[in-house]
């Protein structure tokens, strides 16, 4: 699976790149057909605390899956994301295989 990560307004490190490629890169064994996975790294200009906005974009023959979170940092963001999607993966193939056993 391919993993490609944008940060907008800052650069990420090679320690966040590498840790988003792990976590992210787990998800295959939740769904065998993943075709690729686009995490989306924003910061916010606010003197507000949670001002790191991580989007995760899972893509699967005939469906996007996408999930956005709002944290202190990008590394929560991230783990909470694909935890998010974890389950909505594992939902995702139950239908699948609900739809082709009837």
């Amino acid at each position: 699976m391919k993993v490609t990560t944008q940060s907008v307004n800052f650069n990420a490190s090679v320690d966040l790149l590498d840790f988003i490629e792990k976590k992210v890169a787990s998800l295959a064994k939740f769904h065998d057909k993943i075709v690729n996975a686009e995490v989306f790294l924003k910061l916010e200009n606010s003197s507000d605390k949670e001002n790191k906005i991580t989007e995760i974009k899972i893509n699967i023959p005939g469906n996007e899956l996408v999930v956005k979170k709002q944290f202190k940092s990008f590394e929560e963001g991230v783990s909470t994301g694909v935890e998010s999607l974890k389950r909505r993966l594992k939902k995702s193939k139950e239908k699948l295989r609900d739809s082709i056993a009837i």
